[in-house]
């Protein structure tokens, strides 16, 4: 009785034989094969190179990626190394608010960034950095253990901004000293891309930003 093998089967001799081709080495130039970017038929050896081809292809467009995010990557540290000299540059207290602020839109290209620091000094009572904030606000603030981004909701925040009713998007960046204590102020990020600030976006960045801001702004407080 002739016994009927599968493709399972046959494929299982071959991978239990690796010599099997060695030892009948006449067969592969008459295996042919279905080449799917050729459309017509082509020898095992044409179809290895193919296979070949288009693995190098992907190792060459995801190389191609990583570069690409590497020098994404070198670009964003540069600016966050300007800003942060922007910040130690900065001649007195009161003029650090604004030169953050300042900072986030020309070197980051953020359209529009505020913020707002309660408890401070009482020598900084009078300032726009210190202006009232609604209990609710604090509470969120407080409630924040990572950066906010996402649609504008009419949030109370968005209307620190300068130009609030253009605001499609916001980011906010509570203010502490570390992540124990309770936070003393919010960092706004505002624009009008619906898409600049979505709730799907990596946070890790602007948390080191919110990070640094905090370390710069503590020297303002009582």
């Amino acid at each position: 009785m002739t016994t009927q093998l599968d493709s399972a089967a046959v494929a299982g001799y071959l991978s239990d034989n690796p010599h099997f081709f060695e030892e009948h080495s006449e067969l592969l130039a008459m295996v042919k094969l279905t080449s799917p970017l050729a459309g017509r038929t082509v020898s095992l050896q044409e179809r290895q190179m193919e296979v070949l081809r288009e693995k190098v292809k992907m190792m060459e467009m995801r190389l191609a990626a990583l570069m690409r995010i590497g020098q994404e990557n070198d670009a964003i540290m540069e600016k966050f190394q300007l800003w942060t000299r922007s910040l130690l540059l900065a001649r007195n207290d009161v003029d650090l608010p604004h030169t953050l602020t300042n900072g986030l839109h020309t070197i980051f290209g953020v359209p529009q960034a505020t913020l707002r620091i309660w408890g401070v000094a009482d020598v900084f009572s009078h300032t726009w950095f210190s202006e009232d904030v609604s209990e609710d606000a604090r509470l969120f603030c407080n409630g924040l253990t990572a950066p906010y981004c996402g649609a504008n909701q009419e949030f109370e925040a968005a209307s620190w901004l300068d130009e609030p009713e253009s605001i499609q998007s916001i980011a906010m960046l509570p203010l502490r000293v570390d992540a124990q204590q309770a936070a003393f102020g919010l960092l706004v990020l505002g624009s009008p891309d619906p898409q600049r600030f979505t709730a799907d976006m990596a946070t890790d960045f602007l948390s080191r930003i919110g990070e640094t801001a905090s370390a710069a702004l503590s020297c303002l407080l009582a």
